[in-house]
């Protein structure tokens, strides 16, 4: 059976991410989200287990300690973590899992696993990702100039991805994600199989 796809989508806050990854799991069968466990505290409208394990830093710094992430990071704060083995029993069924992690969480996974595929969501321009993130009305005007401050960092770190993809439609940029994805299964190396048949 064919090892499935590790796809990891990251991108500066307020770009879009969980829309298209949302849209990504509905439209691609076969495709199943990977779950990250965060110290932050829910947001309205979130559950515990379905869009994060929310946890107590004890809890997860317990976790750290047992060696169950994949990788983890403190972003403005707040610890997220990816659990590692849900994963490695999906990739091993053949079946696909998407990781929406933010960048350093990202760039500790690359390391990792360079087999993955890894795609930086971008918005159009900087006004835009500003109009995202006051629209989301979640941020404080503290953390909201915190995060605008940090985009053009993140942005620029996402030229070590191997993918580039403009949110300027969720239609549009789940269409390229799915395009990406098409492309990575028609890896040479990843259909050693195929020529291994037809050439015995």
């Amino acid at each position: 059976m064919d090892r499935g796809l590790l796809i990891v989508i990251s991108g500066a806050s307020g770009t879009g991410k969980g829309t298209v990854c949302k849209r990504l799991l509905a439209e691609i069968p076969n495709l199943f989200y990977s779950i990250s466990a965060t110290t932050r505290p829910a947001r309205v409208g979130e559950t515990n287990g379905v869009e994060y394990f929310f946890v107590t830093v004890d809890e997860f710094k317990n976790w750290i300690a047992e060696g169950k992430f994949l990788e983890y990071a403190e972003v403005y704060g707040n610890f997220y973590g990816t659990p590692a083995h849900k994963i490695e029993e999906r990739l091993k069924r053949g079946e696909d899992v998407l990781l929406e992690i933010d960048i350093q969480g990202a760039l500790n996974v690359m390391q990792k696993r360079p087999e993955g595929v890894y795609i930086f969501l971008l918005p159009p321009t900087i006004e835009e990702l500003k109009k995202r993130i006051i629209n989301r009305g979640t941020e404080s005007a503290e953390t909201f100039s915190r995060r605008i401050k940090a985009a053009t960092n993140e942005i620029e770190t996402g030229r070590k991805y191997q993918y580039a993809v403009v949110n300027d439609t969720v239609d549009a940029a789940v269409e390229k994600i799915k395009a990406i994805i098409a492309a990575e299964r028609c890896k040479v190396i990843r259909n050693e199989n195929l020529f291994e048949s037809l050439t015995k």
